[in-house]
């Protein structure tokens, strides 16, 4: 434990011991670390939560791995698997593979995100290829984890790349949740919402999932590709009503989901009775890293939540005002204090900026904290990238604000412009240690962790 009162007023070391509490959670989160801790290898067997799988039974073992995490999960399975091992798909997000090289049996594939692209459907065609005579004499494994809905897409009969690009871009604008947003696109992909499944020839499927959605909702993490999918054609309407999106979609899309509006539901549980999924990591394992590295510092720490939703400037403010609340009387935790919350915020995209949601709400916090000495909000993405940046997050501080007005930046004009990644790069250099939060891809991906420190 360091001495915490040695800290005060000092805002290097200050960033420092925040860097280290955010280690502390990517590390927990670690999708190799996720594996090996849920599955061991016992000669011929795999033991899997209360599951003995014998590998020698198996005709043939095929694995695929989706997502921004696939590589790394691959990784510990391909080790456990060994020879046992037949051909394999993994398809993840550009950058995420590294210096990684997967055996000869296994194809790589690197594809486009949040918005898919060409080798999102040479992915999916991959995986419809490794599948495509297997049958249940044979084992499949899925790793998946998030972003695994943009990496990998089959689309529907009538439906163009284009046009899955122009819907995905639509309500990523929209400020809809991913829930939703995975509502419509299970609607308008043959691999989403179970599609993987059906590919699969009934093979017995033990599928390894990573999560990125509050509340670890199978159906929603990377559009559920192994879940049986309880969403309709109406639940998708819905959300394009609610968004009034119907006139901004692709002319094939609306008539896609209208015609599945009119057409007889059809949805069968029975493929998906050979299928165990299993939650091996998710944001909560990650907040509970950031509090216990607090609380052994010395902070009094408060988990406040792993279902933080909600327009990100407007979280932002709420952050800020527990900041105020602990500040003036010492709740809902005292001085010096660590609360953490995770989840995913979203961004009603009504400006021409560049920004993501953590920015932005990093950026809406630095106005309720003004000049409230040692308080400091980060919030990051614990992928790394948070929307079409290079940075996770970002994090300020009390004298933050009164920096950017002495470099003569105007905070709210680019706050209202949705413009939040390029306020913290014209801003760095005028501030101590404050700003934007780079980690690279880190090869994991549990939602977002928003961490408020009071030294």
């Amino acid at each position: 434990m360091i001495d915490l009162k040695a800290l005060r007023s000092d805002p290097v070391a200050q960033r420092r011991l925040i860097d280290e509490a955010i280690r502390a959670a990517l590390k927990a989160a670690d999708p190799r670390e996720a594996i090996y801790r849920r599955v061991q290898r016992i000669g011929g067997r795999l033991m899997v939560a209360d599951r003995a799988i014998d590998l020698r039974q198996a005709n043939r073992v095929f694995l695929v791995s989706i997502g921004k995490a696939a590589a790394a999960m691959a990784d510990a399975l391909i080790d456990l698997l060994d020879e046992a091992l037949t051909a394999g798909v993994i398809v993840t997000k550009y950058g995420h593979v590294g210096d990684w090289q997967a055996p000869g049996s296994v194809q790589v594939i690197e594809a486009g995100h949040p918005v898919p692209d060409e080798h999102s459907v040479a992915g999916a065609r991959a995986i419809e290829n490794l599948l495509r005579d297997a049958t249940e004499r044979d084992l499949l494994l899925c790793a998946i984890s998030g972003g695994g809905s943009a990496l990998v897409t089959l689309p529907a009969e009538g439906i163009s790349l284009a046009d899955l690009q122009a819907t995905t871009d639509v309500l990523l604008r929209s400020g809809a949740t991913i829930h939703q947003l995975n509502a419509v696109r299970k609607r308008l992909d043959r691999i989403k919402g179970g599609g993987l499944v059906r590919l699969s020839g009934g093979a017995s499927t033990l599928a390894l999932i990573l999560s990125d959605v509050i509340g670890d909702d199978l159906s929603v993490i990377a559009s559920g590709p192994t879940a049986f999918d309880p969403s309709t054609f109406a639940d998708a309407w819905r959300v394009i009503e609610e968004f009034d999106l119907a006139d901004r979609l692709p002319e094939s899309v609306r008539a896609h989901l209208q015609a599945g509006l009119r057409a007889a539901p059809a949805s069968s549980t029975e493929p998906f009775e050979r299928v165990q999924n299993v939650i091996v990591g998710s944001n909560r394992v990650a907040a509970e890293a950031a509090e216990a590295f607090a609380r052994s510092q010395g902070f009094n720490t408060l988990l406040l939540t792993t279902f933080l939703q909600g327009e990100a400037r407007e979280v932002g403010k709420v952050a800020a005002a527990i900041a105020r609340e602990i500040h003036a009387v010492d709740r809902p935790v005292a001085r010096p204090a660590c609360v953490i919350a995770g989840g995913e915020t979203t961004v009603t995209v009504r400006g021409p900026g560049t920004g993501g949601r953590n920015q932005e709400l990093a950026l809406s916090a630095a106005f309720g904290i003004e000049g409230i000495r040692d308080t400091w909000i980060a919030a990051l993405a614990t992928d790394g990238g948070d929307g079409p940046t290079g940075a996770a997050g970002a994090i300020v501080n009390g004298e933050f604000m009164a920096q950017a007005r002495a470099a003569r930046i105007d905070a709210a004009k680019y706050l209202a412009e949705n413009d939040s990644y390029t306020f913290f790069r014209d801003l760095a250099g005028h501030t101590v240690s404050a700003g934007l939060i780079v980690t690279g891809p880190t090869g994991t991906n549990v939602n977002d962790l928003l961490l408020l420190f009071m030294f």
